[in-house]
């Protein structure tokens, strides 16, 4: 047995999000976000594109859409909007290097900047903010 084989752990070890931290899940959500904003929109388009048909269209759609389980959905767009929005402008000053701390001699360990408390913190903070607004749109949308 060659000495790599022992690290083979398959798809499972891939999707073991143990092994991970709190900067690979923020990708990921970052990466499905903005798929799911994309087919979000695209629907979205369809569905005002549906006025076009009339008043009738427009009512056969607005009776479809309004639905507990599009209600559902449209809950976890707003989820997904906002850990969007705002782990990108972490991102985003992470890049400028704002929160990213003093540079530091790349010495073997090497620390990425990522690891920096500051950014676990903006990533707790943007998971909690969708949260947030999660909860106030299922209170908006199901009157609660």
């Amino acid at each position: 047995m060659e000495p790599r084989d022992e690290n083979r752990e398959g798809l499972g070890g891939m999707a073991n999000p143990g092994r991970y931290g709190i900067e690979r899940v923020a990708y990921w959500l970052m990466r499905l976000s903005g798929l799911g904003l994309l087919a979000y929109f695209i629907g979205h388009i369809y569905e005002t594109s549906s006025i076009l048909r009339g008043e009738v269209g427009w009512d056969e759609l607005m009776e479809l859409t309004s639905t507990t389980e599009l209600h559902i959905m449209l809950v976890i767009v707003i989820g997904m909007c906002v850990f969007h929005t705002v782990n990108g402008i972490r991102v985003m000053l992470g890049h400028g290097g704002v929160g990213v701390g003093r540079p530091t001699r790349p010495d073997y360990p090497y620390t990425p900047a990522s690891q920096n408390a500051r950014h676990k913190i903006a990533i707790y903070s943007a998971i909690v903010l969708s949260a947030i607004a999660m909860v106030y749109g299922s209170t908006v949308l199901f009157g609660v």
